[in-house]
């Protein structure tokens, strides 16, 4: 989720939404993190890595991070359980000497080509997205940086060290849904936020997303929308190429 400002189907961009061209693929079985693929070192140069990043909500900012102390408070008095700590998440994807950091953050100003921005979206309502600063961009940028990375906890997470799956994260970030942010608009059971661009993307990768977990004592709200949306386009795309070699075995 954007950690400066609080910010509908799977096929259709928000509004002036801009992708990049990207061809079908046909993606591998789920990739399981092994115990060395898993560790946290840093990336060895010239190796390929899919690195994850947690950083606490609002780290950097004051006003963010309070917001979101709130809002967990407020959700934990609901659902009867003990406030947790917030995180939002990142990734480095490493092939090669090249890196890439993919990221969903508020729109800064207009220079996004600059920070390799794939898509933009609208925060809190598509009227306000018409608005620079309720929208947000999802960035692929290429020997970028991850804001606060100093305060990243418990990582970076190692997911992959294939330079195959490196490179589909790479290719699917460009067609990961931009719903309305801070809404529910896909049905997904929660509302869809940065948590749930980075889930989605590792899930259509062959990630086990699903079994990753935050910091011990925290919460990603918006990951678990990230994996149902991403189980959807899967299961679509299976009875797609189903249906095909139905046709294809009449004829």
């Amino acid at each position: 989720m954007p950690r400066s400002r609080a910010a509908a189907s799977a096929t259709e961009p928000g509004p002036r939404g801009q992708r990049r061209p990207s061809r079908d693929l046909r993606y591998s079985p789920l990739v399981t993190m092994d115990r060395e693929s898993a560790g946290t070192g840093a990336p060895d140069r010239g190796s390929a890595a899919v690195d994850l990043y947690w950083l606490p909500l609002g780290a950097g900012g004051h006003f963010v991070r309070l917001n979101g102390r709130v809002y967990e408070a407020l959700a934990a008095r609901i659902g009867r359980r003990a406030a947790c700590d917030l995180y939002h998440s990142a990734l480095q994807i490493s092939v090669g000497d090249e890196t890439h950091v993919i990221e969903q953050a508020p729109v800064r100003d207009l220079s996004g080509a600059e920070r390799g921005v794939v898509a933009e979206g609208p925060v809190g309502s598509r009227w306000a997205g018409r608005l620079r600063i309720f929208r947000y961009e999802i960035r692929v940028w290429r020997g970028g940086s991850i804001p606060d990375i100093a305060e990243a906890v418990d990582s970076p997470r190692r997911l992959s060290r294939e330079a195959a799956t490196a490179g589909r994260v790479l290719e699917l970030i460009r067609q990961v849904p931009t719903p309305v942010w801070g809404r529910d608009g896909l049905k997904a059971g929660e509302m869809w936020n940065s948590n749930s661009v980075i889930a989605w993307t590792l899930a259509r990768s062959g990630i086990d997303a699903e079994s990753i977990r935050p910091p011990a004592g925290g919460r990603a709200p918006g990951w678990h929308a990230g994996v149902v949306v991403a189980r959807r386009s899967t299961d679509s795309s299976h009875r797609a190429g189903g249906a095909r070699c139905c046709r294809e075995g009449i004829q």
